[in-house]
């Protein structure tokens, strides 16, 4: 396993622990909403802040970027070209209403570029993790995206809009035809686990609007190295720019994407 992300997994498994022990007694937790409909709780901050304090005591020139604290220099204040993009616990309203779908995400970019992944899931213990170049992996035994070869036989991961609602009308209709030629459609509430479960199999495919790039960039390298595709709504590769994803099997991505793409406005486009 590569060093950094022998680091992460450490970082992770840290977390993990502090979300656990806190799951057991969510009702003694103190929860903030930062905008409607979109929640903090300490133990977002605390599972950041022991990710931060592993990865910096091993690589203290990186950048981070983290969902509460947002972005940070590494030490000496220097533009190193390496980027830890972390999500302390991606499903944080499922968390506190004590339902057992929520992750922790650390990725490693290099000048842009994501080369180390890990995506935890603390509740059933199931650590996946990716390397550039070197495949993907649960619980270190090698995945790969399911053979589903046809969307209409395809189980299809969303996330539909909780905080702004200006696209909602096209979710709608995206969903409303998708529903109509897959076997169906989930919408769990943890991105970064959506697309873990790509990865692994467990759904052949996934689309969603306006994630941030803690949501997206491990499940991506997880999805590339198990031998999948993920683009944005144009079929290219700035969805951690735009925060427009989709991602599939080889077969059936290109059938999702075409069908999403008839039902875009030109406002969502990217």
């Amino acid at each position: 396993m590569h060093p950094a992300l022998n680091i992460a997994v450490k970082a992770a498994r840290r977390a993990g622990q502090i979300i656990n022990r806190a799951s057991n007694d969510l009702d003694l937790i103190q929860v903030t909403t930062k905008q409607p409909n979109d929640f903090v709780t300490e133990v977002d901050k605390a599972a950041e802040a022991a990710i931060i304090d592993t990865l910096r005591d091993a690589y203290p020139e990186y950048r981070i970027l983290a969902e509460e604290s947002g972005s940070s220099a590494g030490k000496g204040g220097g533009d190193s070209e390496y980027q830890w993009i972390i999500d302390p616990l991606d499903g944080t309203t499922n968390f506190i209403h004590g339902m057992p779908q929520y992750a922790v995400s650390i990725a490693l970019a290099k000048a842009g570029v994501i080369e180390q992944a890990v995506i935890f899931d603390p509740n059933r213990n199931e650590l996946f993790t990716a390397s550039k170049g070197g495949g993907a992996f649960l619980n270190e035994r090698r995945i790969r995206v399911s053979r589903r070869n046809k969307l209409q036989d395809s189980l299809i991961g969303t996330g539909f809009p909780y905080r702004m609602f200006d696209h909602i009308d096209t979710y709608l209709a995206i969903f409303k035809e998708l529903a109509q030629k897959t076997a169906g459609q989930r919408r769990p509430g943890a991105a970064s686990l959506d697309l873990a479960y790509v990865a692994c199999g467990r759904f052949d495919g996934f689309w969603e609007f306006g994630l941030s790039p803690w949501d997206m960039a491990a499940g991506a390298l997880l999805i590339s190295e198990a031998g999948g595709l993920v683009s944005d709504m144009r079929g290219e590769a700035s969805y951690l720019e735009t925060g427009n994803l989709i991602a599939g099997t080889p077969k059936v991505f290109a059938p999702l994407l075409n069908l999403i793409q008839d039902k875009l406005p030109s406002s969502v486009r990217g």
